[in-house]
C-alpha cells in the first residue's frame, strides 16, 4: 500500500500519523519537495483538500485530510493493534481523550503560545483566559493519571499519541517546569510517552523551556529604498511563502546510519532469547518442570548474565497503585533493551511499605552500558550478579521467574514481566 503525506516534515500534526505508523508497521512517504504556502495552493492539492490545509494523506483509495482522521485511518490498518482499544468502551474512551486533547488542551495552548512566538496578536485578557483553561485541563488530566500509566488501558493507544504530539511543541515554548510541576502525574506521563522509542524516533529530543517568550514588540515597517519599483516590492513580498505554524526553523540533517549495538558484535550464543521468551509465554501447566527446566537447559553463562535488583527506597512505597505505576514506568523505559533482556519485577507485601525486587537476564556478562546510561531508573536499584555456584540463589531465580508465593515469606501484591 502506497501512502504519501503532503505536509512539512516538522509539523506535530504529521507526527501523530508517523508514530501510529510505527506501531502498526506501515510505511508512509513524505511528498517530495513540499513547500508550505506553495505546494498546498496548487490545483492538485486543492482537489485533495478544498481549503488547502495540511496535512493530507494520499492513499490508493483517495485522500484524507484533518490530522486526527488521518491518524485514525493509519491506526486501523492493523486490526489486531491495540491503538484503537480492545473493546467498544475502550474505543469510546480513546475518542474521548482525543477530543479532550484537541479541544481542552491543544486549542488553549495554541492560543497561549502563538502570540508569544509572533504568529498572532498579543491580547493580555485573552492570554489569561487561555492559561486558566490550560490549568483546568491539566488538573483534570493529572487527576485521571494519578492511578494510570496510559490514558486508556494498559498500553499505548492513539489517545496517548495524539495527546503527546499536541503537548510536545508547547513544552518547548510555554510549559515551563515551574508551570508543569503543579501537575506531577501529568509530568510523569508526558516524559514516559516522549521517551518511548517509537515516539522519540519521530518527535526527537524534547527540551523543556525555562522561560515563556517575552511579548513580541510591535515592529515599525522598514523604509523602502527610493529606487525600488513598487511592483517589484509587491512581487517579492508575494513570493515569500507564509511560514508553517509549529515548523522547525531549520531542516534537520539526514539521519546518519545507526552504529551497531556492541551486544550485536558479541560471539554467537547457543541461547536464543526469543526461544526462552516463547517458552515462558506458552507454558501454562507444569511450569517448574517445563519452563524452569527449559531455562537452565538453554542458559549460556558465557553469553548472558543474571542479575538481582532491589529498589533502594522501598520505605517510600506506601501506596500500592503508585508503586505499581512506578514499576510499570521502569519497564516502559527499559523498552530500549527488549532485544537483549528478559526481566521479572515483583511488588511484595500485603501492606505498606511495599518491597520492589527484580530478576534480569541480560545479553553479555555485564549489565549493558547503554542501558545504564539511558535508563535513569537503573540507579534507583541495587544490582547484584547471581552467583550460579550458589544453589540458594539459583532457587531464588526459579521462584522469581515463576512468581512463587509466598516469596521470601511474604505475599505478592503484583508481578510484572519484561519480555
Amino acid at each position: 500500500m502506497s501512502l504519501i503525506m503532503h505536509a512539512g516534515s516538522h509539523n506535530k500534526n504529521v507526527f501523530k500519523t508517523l508514530i501510529a505508523a510505527e506501531y502498526v508497521g506501515v510505511e508512509i512517504k513524505m511528498a517530495e519537495n513540499f513547500q508550505m504556502g506553495v505546494s498546498n495552493k496548487t490545483p492538485e492539492f486543492i482537489k485533495m483538500n478544498p481549503i488547502g490545509k495540511v496535512p493530507v494523506l494520499e492513499t490508493p483509495d483517495g485522500p484524507i485530510f484533518e490530522s486526527n482522521a488521518i491518524a485514525r485511518y493509519v491506526a486501523s490498518l492493523k486490526p489486531e493493534s491495540s491503538l484503537l482499544g480492545s473493546s467498544l468502551i475502550e474505543y469510546g474512551q480513546i475518542e474521548q481523550w482525543i477530543d479532550f486533547s484537541t479541544l481542552e488542551l491543544d486549542a488553549n495552548l495554541r492560543g497561549w503560545a502563538m502570540p508569544r512566538v509572533g504568529y498572532s496578536p498579543y491580547i493580555k485578557p485573552a492570554e489569561e483566559n487561555y492559561i486558566s483553561a490550560v490549568k483546568r485541563g491539566l488538573g483534570a488530566l493529572n487527576t485521571h493519571l494519578a492511578s494510570r500509566t496510559f490514558l486508556v488501558g494498559d498500553s499505548v493507544t492513539l489517545a496517548d499519541i495524539i495527546m503527546t504530539c499536541n503537548l510536545a511543541f508547547k513544552f518547548k515554548v510555554v510549559l515551563t517546569k515551574s508551570f508543569t510541576s503543579e501537575f506531577p502525574h501529568f509530568e510523569r506521563y508526558f516524559w514516559t510517552m516522549v521517551n518511548q522509542p517509537k515516539f522519540s524516533k519521530i518527535i526527537g529530543e524534547i527540551k523543556q523551556t525555562e522561560t515563556v517568550p517575552p511579548i513580541p514588540s510591535a515592529k515599525k515597517p522598514e523604509a523602502k529604498p527610493k529606487s525600488e519599483p513598487k511592483n517589484e516590492a509587491k512581487k517579492e513580498k508575494a513570493s515569500k511563502p507564509k511560514p508553517e505554524p509549529e515548523a522547525a526553523p531549520e531542516e534537520e540533517e539526514a539521519p546518519k546510519p545507526k552504529a551497531k549495538n556492541p551486544l550485536d558484535l558479541l560471539p554467537p550464543s547457543p541461547m536464543v532469547l526469543d526461544d526462552w521468551k516463547r517458552l515462558y509465554s506458552n507454558t501454562k501447566t507444569n511450569f517448574r518442570e517445563v519452563a524452569i527446566k527449559g531455562f537452565w537447559d538453554m542458559y549460556d553463562p558465557e553469553g548472558y548474565s543474571l542479575w538481582f535488583c532491589n529498589y533502594k527506597y522501598n520505605d517510600e512505597n506506601t501506596v500500592s497503585f503508585v508503586t505499581m505505576n512506578k514499576v510499570g514506568g521502569f519497564l516502559q523505559r527499559m523498552d530500549l533493551a527488549r532485544k537483549y533482556a528478559f526481566g521479572k519485577m515483583l511488588i511484595i507485601g500485603n501492606e505498606p511499605p511495599f518491597k520492589v525486587k527484580g530478576l534480569w537476564l541480560f545479553r553479555g556478562t555485564e549489565i549493558p552500558k547503554f542501558v545504564m546510561d539511558e535508563c535513569y531508573d537503573m540507579e534507583l536499584y541495587e544490582w547484584t550478579k547471581v552467583d550460579l555456584s550458589d544453589e540458594a540463589q539459583k532457587e531464588r531465580v526459579n521462584q522469581m521467574i515463576e512468581d512463587f508465593e509466598p516469596f521470601e515469606g511474604e505475599t505478592l501484591l503484583d508481578a510484572k514481566c519484561f519480555k
